[in-house]
């Protein structure tokens, strides 16, 4: 655990169809590391390999950590593949020992509101984790469409609101900024 102090610790969500979920959570992810807190990112659906945070988290070790719990497609909402069922609780079951046995001062559940909302976690499990959650830990919870359930557990929601985006112009993903 680091040498700064979050005390209590808050659950924060930052969803809606806005850009910058993710971000905004590296950034406070950035600014713990500054104070020597111990942050760890789980990414569900995500296993993309030039992931620019992948790289820039690597720089910032040993206070941030991060893991995948995806592959490298997305995932079918309608008809998950199985593969795509077990990484989310092969990562999940990682985040339930990280906050249950108060391994980091902060732990970012990335895309966990989408793992949710797409079946691939039952949100009741993860509210019942998040009841549990110890004193002295911040927990991030990202991604579009938070259940109704994890906006009211939590202290702090965030709705980024998508007002206009140049993806609307044609423009692909940019390495350094979306990805």
């Amino acid at each position: 655990m680091g040498k700064g102090s979050i005390g209590k610790g808050y659950i924060q969500v930052y969803t809606g169809n806005g850009k910058g979920k993710t971000t905004a959570a590296l950034g406070l992810a950035v600014r713990a590391a500054g104070h020597g807190l111990h942050t760890v990112i789980l990414q569900f659906m995500k296993g993309w390999i030039d992931y620019g945070e992948l790289a820039g988290v690597r720089m910032l070790a040993p206070f941030v950590e991060i893991h995948q719990a995806g592959r490298d497609t997305f995932v079918n909402r309608k008809n998950p593949d199985p593969e795509d069922r077990r990484l989310a609780r092969e990562g999940w079951e990682t985040a339930k020992k990280l906050i249950l046995g108060k391994k980091a001062d902060i732990v970012v559940l990335d895309e966990i509101n989408c793992a949710i909302d797409f079946g691939l976690l039952p949100v009741g499990e993860v509210v019942e984790v998040l009841e549990r959650k110890p004193d002295g830990m911040e927990l991030i919870l990202t991604g579009r469409g938070a259940a109704r359930e994890l906006v009211e557990i939590a202290d702090l929601v965030t709705e980024m609101k998508d007002v206009k985006h140049y993806y609307e112009k044609g423009v692909d993903a940019r390495v350094g900024v979306e990805r």
